[in-house]
């Protein structure tokens, strides 16, 4: 924003013909030519794309123009219960063959196979393998069943209630009880504050059969439906299939009107005051809901409409950052925007904060003032510029990757086409149009637009927040009258000016003395004049990506016990300070309309720094980066500015049983071990946090970066990283010394556990099953406990989901670690009923003892392989991957290079190695932790 007129030169040299040229405001916002879309006869609508990111695999979707908000009122919770049904059995696939079916080809149930249901529509998601026409036909198969021949029979019915009841026990808790009760104020005679997805328990537990065959009958209807095909496919081929499948069905003779619910206008404002003793976070929402409908976005006026909206919202929340990272921020968070309620068709403008849980009013009053100095005064010419850039920056990077896009953002794209409208012209007529339309986009076009939105009537305040005995709730009359400011004595924004540099002090290069490639794995290694190794691999997996990840060893290990607990939680507050003498929205401000970021870490073991960039902004990482070796600053200020924001974020969190729970869990396991502090800050902790320690410690840390390697993955050019390299990392201190990750012994209490923590008011449990120790590390042993952990997860969603309803969702996970020390660790995890946590945990670790004794079933084996190598083949063309697979190899002293071996190690994966693992490590010592609700007297 800063380099406007640089990024302008870039930017907008070669359409300057385009710009000569009157912009036609009139003229119809196009459908992207490179989608193939339809209306079958019956009214059922088709989208259809090739698009080959990832390769081999096609997104399909089914979206059904139907959700709760067309519920009977002895229907409630019945469009989500359908949602459910729909995989419980189909005419082709009865019973659990639908999901062992997509398992054997790949496809996780939950990670990969999933669905929705909301107020207005319901979506189910099918990503599936499209490298043979079996699978497609087989795709195309389930989505049919699904919109027209799920299984309703009063038995699969009531087999499923049970796990249904356990997603609503889930839903349960301090934030449901406080939105039942401001919700009627928020959507104030509207269907929607009586129909929220879960429903009702009463009904969901005694509902007849007929009442969800009706609704599937009324709304499941080809005119409602529209099927969504992207990923690497033939379109001709998929059309005919869309034909062929959903042709021949008709809709209902007397269909019912797919009614649009209205949410009535008000002239009173609302006040809501809810407040709950599992309530984790105090929250502030200033609601100002549109009179009329949203308006329909079809022209090229609408889509400058968006953008000058855009504009507005971004130097808005700029102001609400700015004031969150002062020294006194009024609130951990603050944003406003123009957008949705909870109806699809009624738009609001909302501003929204988290506040210290006795500061409610003070938050309110910020963001009504901030509101009323947008509307008084409007913004600055320095503010909307740097917004521009910032919209351009994002646009570019989008087009830039136009031929790298993932297939699942365009299935969402055109979802949204097809339930509301919004426009799909494509990535190539959005960039153009954008870049004609921004220039001319003044000051006056923006500071307009917040004088419709603010308004006396129509309006909705709710405060949420813990309740406890000496906090004082505010008034209904305190709030309305916080709502009234004094215009007269609200000032003008300053925008202050932009820096001119992220460094303060002048670079000295260093220089190469040594370059390395391994070809294998493709990557190139500079070893610096300094010591530090940069290693770096040039994808084109995206045009405008780069990751980077500098790594070294060593850690808060190396801090004395008590050095640990007074920087703890002082270390996240050391970035608050910015660098270079800039404050933190010195840099923000710098840096906008650039896409860098860097953000460093001291971890257990390592430290480091982790940040993202794209080719024409890799300059600025770089200088982030050396920033942050050389020239953090030291704000005690800006500590207890983060202070705040994080005491009102943490203080109230052990009041969620959930969390409540964590704790007590982990403060049990680890009560022989001084180094524990916590999971969250106290006030006893704040008091013994020493901020100064912590930033000599980070100094102490960054002192040597020759102990760093760095590594860049993506879209680099060798020249540009060799130059970036020998002017900002060579040059950075550095000394011989090599540290190493330090074990220092302490361990979790071992032995056969048991431990009940009673929390909450709602019958809600949760359990968790733990494995763990010391142990030789394996690679062979590691691939099979992360195995073990995927198989027995197949097995505990048939029994506990499937055959017992007992669980909405289930889990294991095993893994081996070998630094800081050879340990293995084993998991299962679930929420239930607290009447069933014993009997469910039974039944768990029976399905794990059936695998200790007989190993597991050769098709689970078989399904976990297919998983994992669709997975592989995809990670493989994604830089995260690979960066990842580069820190590990350092950390563990391994070859990045077995990375190529994945597959040979997952195809070699057998039976008996799972069983060889699952009787080693998990017939020994068990830990059980259990939540349980609080006993009443």
């Amino acid at each position: 924003m800063k380099h406007l007129s640089k990024l302008a030169l870039g930017l907008f040299l070669f359409p300057v013909v385009i710009f000569a040229q009157e912009i036609d405001y009139s003229k119809t916002i196009p459908f992207d030519s490179s989608v193939k879309t339809g209306k079958l006869a019956n009214g059922l609508t088709y989208y259809i794309k090739k698009n080959a990111k990832p390769e081999n695999k096609v997104d399909l979707r089914l979206v059904v123009n139907a959700g709760s908000i067309l519920e009977n009122d002895d229907q409630q919770g019945l469009a989500h219960f359908m949602e459910h049904m729909n995989f419980n059995g189909t005419k082709r696939f009865p019973k659990n063959k639908l999901v062992d079916y997509l398992q054997s080809i790949g496809v996780k149930f939950g990670q990969h196979l999933n669905a929705y249901t909301s107020f207005d529509e319901t979506v189910y998601f099918l990503p599936i393998p499209s490298d043979s026409p079996e699978k497609l036909e087989n795709g195309f198969n389930i989505i049919e069943d699904w919109a027209f021949n799920a299984n309703l029979t009063p038995e699969e019915v009531n087999k499923e209630r049970g796990v249904v009841l356990e997603e609503y026990r889930i839903g349960l808790g301090g934030q449901k009880r406080m939105m039942g009760r401001y919700l009627p104020k928020m959507m104030y005679k509207s269907h929607y504050a009586n129909r929220l997805p879960i429903g009702k328990k009463e009904i969901l537990e005694n509902f007849k059969h007929d009442k969800i065959v009706s609704f599937y009958k009324e709304w499941y209807r080809p005119d409602l439906m529209s099927v969504i095909v992207v990923g690497d496919i033939d379109v001709a081929q998929m059309e005919q299939k869309v034909i062929d499948h959903f042709s021949k069905y008709q809709n209902p003779k007397s269909k019912k009107p797919r009614k649009v619910f209205e949410v009535p206008n008000h002239a009173a404002t609302f006040v809501a005051i809810e407040s709950d003793k599992e309530a984790t976070s105090a929250q502030v929402q200033l609601v100002y809901k549109d009179h009329g409908l949203p308006k329909p976005i079809v022209t090229v006026g609408d889509f400058k409409n968006e953008l000058v909206e855009g504009l507005f919202t971004t130097m808005l929340n700029n102001r609400l950052m700015e004031l969150s990272n002062s020294a006194t921020p009024p609130f951990t968070y603050g944003y406003s925007y123009h957008g949705k309620t909870w109806a699809r068709n009624k738009k609001a403008y909302q501003s929204i904060a988290m506040s210290q849980e006795d500061k409610q009013l003070s938050a309110l009053k910020v963001l009504v003032t901030e509101n009323e100095r947008a509307r008084k005064y409007g913004f600055t010419q320095g503010e909307l510029d740097r917004s521009k850039a910032e919209f351009l920056a994002s646009i570019e990077k989008m087009y830039n990757d136009r031929n790298k896009t993932e297939s699942e953002r365009f299935v969402a794209e055109y979802q949204s086409h097809f339930l509301e409208k919004e426009p799909s012209p494509g990535i190539e007529w959005t960039f153009s149009t954008m870049k004609q339309i921004l220039p001319k986009i003044e000051l006056k076009d923006v500071n307009s637009l917040i004088k419709e939105f603010i308004k006396e009537d129509n309006r909705v305040v709710i405060l949420t927040g813990p309740e406890k005995e000496n906090l004082k709730k505010p008034t209904e009359q305190e709030v309305l009258n916080t709502l009234k400011v004094n215009v007269e004595e609200i000032k003008p924004y300053e925008d202050v000016a932009v820096a001119k540099s992220l460094l303060r002090k002048e670079v000295v290069s260093g220089s190469i003395v040594k370059r390395e490639s391994d070809d294998k794995i493709g990557t190139k290694t500079l070893f610096l004049s300094n010591g530090a190794k940069v290693t770096y691999k040039n994808t084109d997996f995206k045009n405008d990506e780069i990751l980077f990840e500098a790594v070294s060893l060593g850690g808060s290990n190396l801090y004395s016990n008590e050095e640990l607990k007074k920087v703890q939680f002082a270390n996240g507050a050391l970035t608050e300070a910015g660098f270079s003498g800039l404050k933190l929205n010195d840099v923000n401000k710098f840096m906008t309309g650039k896409i860098a970021k860097v953000n460093p870490y001291i971890g257990t073991t390592t430290e480091g720094l982790r940040g993202s960039t794209t080719p024409k902004d890799l300059e600025y990482l770089f200088q982030m980066t050396h920033a942050y070796f050389t020239d953090l600053n030291l704000d005690p200020t800006a500590f207890e500015g983060y202070k705040q924001k994080m005491s009102a974020f943490f203080k109230n969190m052990s009041s969620q049983p959930g969390f409540f729970f964590q704790q007590e869990f982990n403060s049990y396991l680890n009560k022989e071990n001084p180094r524990f502090n916590g999971l969250i800050p106290t006030d006893k902790t704040w008091a013994e946090t020493d901020y100064t320690l912590a930033y000599n410690k980070y100094k102490e840390r960054f002192a040597n970066a020759g102990d760093f390697e760095f590594y860049f993955v993506g879209n680099v050019d060798d020249k540009t990283i060799e130059d970036y390299a020998t002017k900002y990392i060579a040059s950075l201190p550095s000394s011989d010394k090599k540290e190493k990750a330090t074990d220092l012994g302490y361990r979790m209490l071992k032995g056969d556990l048991k431990k009940v923590v009673n929390k909450g008011a709602d019958p809600k449990s949760t359990v968790t099953i733990m494995y763990y120790g010391d142990a030789v590390y394996s690679s062979k042993e590691a691939s099979a406990m992360e195995a073990l952990g995927e198989v027995l997860t197949i097995k505990l969603i048939e029994e506990l989901r499937e055959n017992e309803s007992g669980v909405y969702g289930i889990s294991a996970r095993g893994s081996m670690n070998k630094v800081p020390n050879g340990a293995y660790s084993f998991s299962i995890g679930f929420p239930c009923g607290p009447e069933n946590a014993e009997k469910l945990t039974a039944s768990a670790l029976k399905e794990l003892q059936k695998i200790i004794d007989n190993g597991p079933e050769a098709k689970d084996v078989d399904k976990f392989k297919e998983a994992e190598l669709l997975d592989n083949k995809k990670s493989v063309k994604e830089n995260k991957f690979w960066l990842s697979n580069f820190t590990k190899s350092y950390i563990n002293g391994s070859n990045p290079d077995e990375v190529l071996q994945n597959e040979e190690k997952i195809k070699a994966i057998t039976a008996k190695d799972i069983q060889n693992v699952a009787k080693k490590y998990l017939t020994k010592d068990k830990v059980i932790g259990m939540l349980m609700p609080e006993k009443t007297k």
